[in-house]
This record gives structure tokens, C-alpha cells and sequence, in this order.
């Protein structure tokens, strides 16, 4: 297939990339700036809608991983790129004749905060979904799976939510986790004994292959993408830390201080940008005390897909890739 991928610049869009390459489809990116990838380029900002356009045209499918990340960030922001921007491919699909797009979400857009203990993909929802990003991303999910208003006319999409991708060179999880780890600012919340899933890079782009490959029969699902290998997450800090030879965190604070400390904090950053990215927000207290895992069956069942990594098998990859003593 000739298969366009947005925001191939990111660590998962680039392994995306990589597989349907190395498999022998004919694959283009596009991205706001050069990355030296081996794949042909457009570069585009995916809330221009002219030049995604011209960049879908003439292919027979779009893997749309395009968007903005974070915990913190205006919101106008998120919504141009994440809601705008996938309506814009949606648009593009439709009018070119394209007729498989994978559209990669996040379980984030179905979590409201409580617990998620084997649980499926529930419906994106962008009032009860947290914080910015979340919510920005459930309602670009409810775009693309609701397509055009003729369903004839567009194109068949599975939205596909894999959880806290990692691997080596993340700099999203990991690199984050590893950082403040060395700069003594990592610690646990609660008791950590709370069940997280993750899954690892290169599941996670067979997976979304595999959603491409599947994709008109299951138009209009969403699927969550994990390990299946939920850890404690004081046991899943430490195992990224002692992998990256980084000192794993030796203190715990409340929940309820995590969320306290989280919520003045999102008020100091907030009022001064250029501080960057706050130790703590209420989100991250939440997730880091919340148990979060899913149920695979159904995801391992549409797809014929099953993890070929396994989480500790990722972790032995991860050590690998950081030099000795770094």
C-alpha cells in the first residue's frame, strides 16, 4: 500500500513508519520539521487543511498519529492541533477516496479519574475526560469515527488508544521518569501498589499495523493497546530507573499532598510559562496513584495481534540502550 503517516517525527510514528517499510509498503510522512527520515517528506503543520490535503492525496491509507502532547499547555492549543487537525485528515481522507485511516487516541479520553481494572474501551468523552489534552483527544476521536455525514463517502476507521508507550530513546515516559530520577526529584505517590499498564514500542506499532491491515472490518471501533502485563507502579519506576542506571526513588508523599502540591503548582506554571513543566499536577498524582490496566481479549481477537516484547524482555532493551555508567 502507499500509506501516509502524520507526525512521524515522534518515536512511535517513526517505528510506524519503519514497520510498513520494512514490509514493503510505500510509505510518506508528515511533519512540521525534518527528521532525517529515510521515508519521502511532507512538511506540514496538520491544522492546515490545504496541505493535508495535498499530502493524503493519491494514497490508499493514513495511520494520523499528529498531535500535541502534554500535562500542561493552553488549551486553544491542543484543540487546533488534536481536534482540528484530525478533522483535517478526516476531511482529506474523505474527499481523496482514501479508504482506510487508523486514527491513534488514548485511553485517556475515557477515564473520568476513578479506577480502570480490566477494563475495555469505553466511549471517548470529552466533558469527563481530564485535563486538556484528554479532552482535546476524545473529541478528535469522536471526529474521526464519526467521519463524513454520507457514510459512503468516507473512509473506514478503527481508532486505535495504546497505553504509555515506551522503549529506548523515549523521551516522553522515560526520559522524564529518568531525569528527575537523577536530579533527586522522583518519588512515588501513595502506596504504589496501584496496577498500571504499559506497553512497549514496537507492540505498539504492530499493533496499529495491524488495525490498518484490519481496518474496513472494523470500522468505527476503538481498541486499547497494552502489554497485558500490568505492574505496581512503585515496581515499574524502579525497573525503568535501575534500567537506566538512575537511582530509583527512595520516598512516597500522600495522595492527597500529591494532589494538593499538584493543583498549586498547575497555578505557579500556568501564571509563569517559562518555568516549563511542573514536578506535579493533579493528573499526574491521579495517574501515579490510580490503578489503570485493560482487558486485552477483544483487542488481541479483532487485530490477530499479540505482543511480541515482553515487558521485561523491554526493560532488558532499555538497559541496553543506555551506556554503561550514563
Amino acid at each position: 500500500m502507499k500509506v501516509l503517516v502524520t507526525g512521524a517525527s515522534g518515536m512511535l510514528g517513526a517505528a510506524v513508519a519503519g514497520t510498513l517499510a520494512a514490509r514493503g509498503d510505500a510509505v510518506t510522512v508528515l511533519q512540521r520539521r525534518p527528521s532525517g527520515t529515510p521515508h519521502a517528506e511532507v512538511l506540514a503543520d496538520i491544522g492546515d487543511a490545504g496541505a493535508v490535503a495535498a499530502a493524503v492525496s493519491g494514497h490508499d491509507a493514513v495511520v494520523h498519529l499528529a498531535a500535541k502532547v502534554g500535562i500542561t499547555g493552553r488549551r486553544p492549543e491542543f484543540e487546533r492541533v488534536n481536534v482540528t487537525g484530525t478533522r483535517n485528515v478526516v476531511e482529506a481522507c474523505r474527499a481523496a477516496g482514501v479508504p482506510r485511516l487508523v486514527h491513534v487516541s488514548s485511553p485517556s479520553v475515557a477515564h473520568a479519574g476513578s479506577a480502570l481494572v480490566g477494563a475495555g474501551a469505553g466511549a471517548a468523552d470529552p466533558v469527563r475526560a481530564r485535563g486538556h489534552y484528554a479532552r482535546s483527544k476524545a473529541a478528535a476521536e469522536l471526529v474521526a469515527l464519526g467521519g463524513a455525514d454520507d457514510p459512503r463517502s468516507r473512509p473506514a476507521v478503527v481508532a486505535v488508544r495504546p497505553h504509555l508507550v515506551w522503549g529506548p530513546g523515549d523521551t516522553q515516559l522515560v526520559g522524564r521518569i529518568v531525569a528527575r530520577a537523577r536530579a533527586g526529584r522522583l518519588f512515588g505517590v501513595g502506596s504504589g501498589a496501584a496496577l498500571i499498564d504499559t506497553t512497549y514500542l514496537d507492540n505498539a506499532a504492530d499493533a496499529l499495523v495491524a488495525a490498518l491491515d484490519h481496518c474496513q472490518a472494523l470500522d468505527g471501533r476503538a481498541l486499547v493497546v497494552t502489554n497485558g502485563e500490568p505492574r505496581p507502579v512503585a515496581e515499574l519506576l524502579r525497573a525503568i530507573c535501575i534500567a537506566a542506571g538512575a537511582p530509583p526513588p527512595r520516598r512516597a508523599v500522600p495522595v492527597g499532598v500529591a494532589r494538593a502540591g499538584g493543583a498549586v503548582a498547575e497555578a505557579l506554571w500556568a501564571s509563569v510559562p517559562s518555568l516549563g513543566e511542573p514536578p506535579m499536577t493533579r493528573f499526574l498524582a491521579e495517574q501515579l496513584s490510580t490503578a489503570h490496566w485493560f482487558d486485552q481479549r477483544a483487542t488481541r481477537e479483532a487485530l490477530a495481534w499479540t505482543p511480541r516484547v515482553s515487558l521485561d524482555a523491554g526493560l532488558a532493551l532499555l538497559a541496553r540502550s543506555y551506556p554503561a555508567g550514563a
